[in-house]
């Protein structure tokens, strides 16, 4: 039930009013067809919701009355005149058994979270649904065992955890680790901290999604994984009139962390996606969900009301020299030191009861509420056995405030080392060109490889395949089979797969074609006796993954966003994206990858969209999407070090130019 209209519907959708009086045709959206809710103009004179037009907008480039070429940067709020005479509609209570008072549309909200006795019963019951053993008093903090079994572990090689009831976890996020940093927190100019915008605020919460058909796609694209730089699980899209839709609570932007009580912060990306893929009436889903800015103060309040946990933890090296396998960190505005990473395969992420974000208290006895990293990987390098940690833990932090220079240490060695520092400086040169060249292409876990496939046919034979894709699609896609039909010669023949990118027929260059041109081409070729076929087909590396096409039935087929990252560079379509900001606002969003010394060049991604940003406002970036230049400079090459500046000196306007592939469909 939305709080501020106190009627069901999407969250994406506009609220829903009891009108008393016919409205005027004039104040009614082409639409929806109900009175406008925020309305904006647009240039050739007609006016729409602010939902409704952006939604519309997100699939089509005209208006949706005359249908001139439009874009939603176009288009402004209406005069104040306008929304006066929209706020002033009278409408019933929605609650019309309890109350039965009228009121102007703007004055409904106030009156239910103030006065109306209807919404005042439907919270209590609803209040005593949730939490029927309640006697008004809150939760205790929860208990903790000091000796906790080892988790039992899944075939995905995640580690099954038990979600505590109900508990939502307030954090501040910020820079997260080495090559995530976000440009939604800077300084202004003049040095001086907005205490509007110290803080990122966003909690976690558990979900619980019922599907009527047990087999049903849940209805939302996904990114990222460990075998990505995105690290974790982030919803990129949710489709509309689905079984996320219509539950309303999971939005673009959200990290999905549990599934049924299965840890998948660190798992690769198609584990992840067979995990959601698995069919049952019922789903649990543990999601960080971003708020937006709040202030230094407000934060704190919050911080201090949160439930923590103290935690011991044992772990025991084989000898003296065993690293650990931990990264910790100072923080800008705490005291102390805090676990920024566990790394794969270390002794601490193998035990698997440290978490990122944990406050180390002490270490073998020695008090380190005041200390510093490196004196922490002093006491664990001189340890012979048993490493003794304990440490504090609020429920749900996933990122840490990294101090201005980065310093990190590792418990594998004394020395520390900077998060965005050793990579050289690259010299900046703007590329006037459509497709910005990696100089190596980022193919983790995927490879591609080129294949020409000649095929001697009847002239009425069919090729016996479905496509996908077009450079007309939202996310300007190559050509790619859907599938191959057990009639066609291509089936006969076998060597052109599902997944397939179609590159030419008979000499005939299929990347750059919309759908329609592509089929079309495909068509006219097919007539003939022979066809000669260009495709690239897209191999994954790793033996070891769960064979997704096993549980596909009933979800639409597409390839995995992982897959696309794959293909080479002169099959990315780049678009450009510009942002323009306020000189007190920050862009909005936080990005991953870059040079690192350990890992070489890796793609710039988006991992994290604040509401209320610029980035957030302007609807076109995505989590997931890849940077491939800002303002005209290529951005391979670079570190995040290097890129960051860059972002920041763009003090009112700045061009993103990037490549956006459809994240995974679940």
């Amino acid at each position: 039930l939305c709080c501020e209209c106190g009627q069901f519907h999407l969250l994406l959708d506009n609220h829903l009013y009891n009108f008393q009086d016919e409205v005027d045709d004039e104040l009614i959206c082409h639409i929806c067809l109900q009175p406008l809710l925020q309305p904006m103009d647009t240039p050739c004179g007609h006016t729409y919701c602010f939902k409704c037009l952006e939604n519309f907008m997100q699939e089509y480039n005209f208006c949706p009355m005359d249908r001139k070429k439009l874009s939603f940067q176009q288009c402004h709020k209406s005069s104040l005149l306008v929304r006066n005479l929209l706020d002033k509609l009278i409408v019933f209570c929605p609650f019309k058994a309890e109350c039965q008072q009228t009121m102007q549309r703007c004055e409904l909200e106030a009156h239910l979270q103030n006065r109306c006795p209807g919404f005042k019963k439907y919270k209590s019951e609803l209040q005593r649904k949730k939490n029927p053993i309640s006697k008004g008093k809150e939760d205790p903090p929860t208990k903790v065992e000091t000796n906790m079994p080892k988790d039992p572990e899944v075939p995905s090689g995640g580690s099954l955890l038990v979600a505590e009831s109900s508990a939502a976890a307030v954090v501040s996020l910020g820079t997260a680790e080495p090559g995530l940093v976000n440009p939604a927190f800077e300084e202004t100019e003049e040095g001086e901290n907005l205490p509007q915008r110290t803080s990122l605020v966003a909690e976690t919460t558990t979900i619980e999604i019922h599907r009527e058909d047990p087999e049903e796609e849940l209805g939302m694209r996904i990114v990222g994984g460990k075998d990505t730089p995105l690290g974790n699980i982030v919803v990129q899209e949710v489709l509309r009139d689905s079984v996320i839709a219509a539950d309303g609570r999971i939005a673009p932007g959200d990290h999905i962390l549990e599934v049924n009580g299965v840890n998948i912060s660190s798992v690769t990306h198609c584990q992840a996606v067979s995990f959601l893929r698995h069919p049952g009436p019922v789903l649990h889903l543990m999601v960080l969900q971003e708020k937006g800015f709040s202030n230094k103060t407000a934060q704190q309040d919050s911080t201090s009301a949160t439930n923590r946990e103290v935690i011991h933890v044992t772990l025991i090296k084989r000898d003296r020299s065993e690293p650990l396998g931990i990264k910790l960190i100072r923080k800008t505005d705490e005291a102390g030191i805090f676990i920024l990473d566990l790394l794969e395969g270390g002794l601490a992420a193998k035990n698997g009861k440290l978490s990122r974000n944990d406050r180390v208290l002490s270490i073998n006895g020695q008090d380190l509420r005041q200390g510093t990293p490196e004196a922490a990987a002093q006491i664990i390098q001189t340890t012979e056995s048993r490493v003794n940690f304990v440490v504090l833990r609020q429920p749900g932090v996933q990122l840490a405030d990294l101090v201005e220079d980065g310093s990190t240490s590792n418990s594998s060695s004394s020395s520390s080392s900077s998060s965005n520092g050793g990579s050289p400086v690259h010299h900046r040169r703007r590329l006037d060109q459509n497709h910005y060249r990696r100089k190596s292409n980022y193919q983790k876990g995927y490879a591609s490889h080129e294949k020409t496939v000649a095929i001697k046919k009847e002239p009425k034979e069919s090729l016996g395949i479905t496509i996908g894709g077009g450079r007309d699609n939202k996310n300007k896609l190559p050509i790619y089979v859907t599938s191959v039909q057990p009639i066609g010669c291509l089936f006969r023949d076998g060597r052109i797969k599902r997944g397939d990118v179609l590159l030419s027929i008979n000499g005939i260059d299929l990347t750059h074609l919309n759908y329609y041109e592509a089929v079309s081409a495909l068509k006219s070729n097919a007539a003939s006796h022979s066809v000669v076929l260009k495709a690239l087909e897209i191999i994954s590396l790793n033996s070891t993954e769960p064979s997704l096409d096993i549980k596909e039935q009933g979800f639409s087929w597409s390839p995995l966003w992982i897959t696309w990252l794959g293909l080479p560079s002169h099959l990315h379509c780049c678009q450009d994206i510009v942002l323009s900001k306020g000189n007190l606002e920050s862009w909005g969003f936080s990005i991953v990858g870059g040079f690192e010394e350990s890992k070489g060049n890796q793609p710039f991604f988006i991992k994290t969209i604040v509401p209320g940003t610029p980035a957030f406002r302007d609807r076109k970036l995505k989590c997931g999407d890849e940077i491939v230049a800002v303002n005209g400079v290529p951005a391979i090459g670079m570190s995040n070090s290097e890129l960051i500046p860059m972002l920041k000196e763009q003090r009112n306007k700045v061009t993103l130019t990037v490549v956006s592939w459809p994240g995974s469909l679940v």
